[in-house]
């Protein structure tokens, strides 16, 4: 029997607790809409309640609900630590430290440009350059960048045992594994050499000097010139940016870090989750676990289920149970006036829908079961956080999507 149960236990799935205490990142990404922020917020509490580990909860996500969620006020660049307060009430006494954090475009950028300036010249020429807020804004895909940029700054730096990170909604959720090769083809692309060159060589800016006269007048003075002087100054920093572009994709595929992918059993989302998960596999990423999200009950597709639902019309058509429900919803007052005759027709009526309507709520329960068999046979777990009645808002909230994912 001995023999036997090791086993089983051999081949069962390392569980969450196991994943979250065996790793030092967790990237959570999926298509937008599907609550990786709440997951993210939630994988970061089961560390910090179970584990005794400093845990940092970075969020990339603009409409900054985590902030709201964890009741830390507004978020930036520098981690806030969840306060004991929060977790009055809940019965709950974590074992560790939760930390959460915003990433801030601004901010990030510019620590970026101190970062890999290669002197104090450079780091001001560019900070004080009057295109820089305004460019480096607008980089397509510049807070996946970022965002890929604080990852590997918070893990350089050791202070914390855990780091979930909520990766920015895209339509595309590959766009945050493909920021840092992004950056790298940047420095080397047509672009930045057709903006730069007409100022390094001599030559090639009398051949241009008609074409940028005639851009001056139409974009305004030196308007072509400012711009290319800003990124030769950017082209100074080459070497740094690319160096942590190459070590970012590293810790993407380091053995320490894991990915966990978010997605409702609709159809688009569980499409789009089935593609990353087979990305990953065919970068060589570790996908420690897929989340199902806001799913139905399953207890919908039982034959049990549809037999009641049958049962319940029946009984509404044929029995006094509206007029029973009626009188228990009013207190258990049974009157024969005009207003509970009402109120037994109205709940009549509503009975008699939510019976019609099971039919269809069971069908979607059934194809949200196929889609999820689907997602499981590519990951080494699936969870499922069933849909909850009310928006999560605290951290007692989010303890109800903890209770469901261990």
């Amino acid at each position: 029997m001995a023999g036997k149960k090791q086993r089983s236990e051999a081949v069962a799935p390392p569980g969450l607790d196991a994943l979250l205490a065996s790793k030092e990142m967790v990237l959570v990404c999926g298509s937008g809409g599907v609550g990786k922020t709440t997951i993210a917020a939630a994988l970061g509490l089961v560390a910090a309640v179970h584990q005794d580990a400093k845990v940092l909860v970075l969020t990339v996500d603009p409409a900054r609900r985590l902030a709201d969620a964890l009741g830390v006020g507004a978020l930036g660049n520098r981690a806030v630590r969840v306060p004991e307060s929060a977790f009055a009430g809940t019965g709950v006494q974590p074992r560790g430290e939760l930390w959460a954090a915003m990433l801030d475009t601004k901010a990030g950028w510019d620590d970026l440009i101190r970062r890999h300036a290669p002197d104090a010249t450079v780091r001001e020429s560019v900070l004080s350059n009057p295109l820089y807020q305004n460019i480096t804004g607008r980089f397509v895909h510049s807070h996946d960048y970022l965002a890929m940029e604080q990852l590997h700054e918070v893990h350089a730096s050791g202070a914390y045992d855990l780091v979930v990170v909520d990766t920015p909604p895209s339509r595309n959720a590959l766009d945050v594994l493909d920021a840092p090769a992004r950056m790298v083809e940047f420095f080397g692309s047509r672009l930045l050499r057709w903006l730069t060159v007409p100022y390094r060589s001599r030559l090639f800016n009398v051949a241009s000097k008609p074409f940028m006269q005639v851009a001056d007048r139409v974009l305004g003075s030196h308007f072509l010139q400012d711009i290319a002087q800003f990124f030769i100054l950017f082209q100074a920093m080459e070497k740094g940016f690319v160096a942590r572009a190459r070590e970012v994709e590293a810790l993407l595929g380091d053995p320490r870090t894991t990915f966990v992918i978010v997605s409702t059993l609709e159809a688009a989302p569980a499409h789009e989750a089935t593609f990353l998960a087979r990305e990953l596999s065919s970068r060589r990423y570790q996908l420690g676990a897929i989340v199902a999200n806001r799913v139905l009950p399953k207890g919908l597709t039982s034959r049990a289920a549809a037999t009641s639902a049958r049962k319940l019309a029946d009984a509404v058509a044929t029995t006094g149970l509206a007029s029973e429900v009626a009188a228990t919803l009013s207190g258990g007052r049974r009157s024969r006036s005009t207003d509970d005759a009402v109120a037994a027709e109205t709940v009549s009526t509503v009975l008699a829908e939510i019976a019609g309507r099971f039919h269809d709520v069971a069908l979607v329960a059934t194809r949200e079961a196929e889609r999820r068999t689907e997602l499981a046979a590519l990951a080494p777990q699936l969870l499922d956080v069933e849909a909850l009645p009310t928006d999560i808002h605290d951290v007692a909230g989010l303890l109800a999507i903890v209770e469901q994912l261990v």
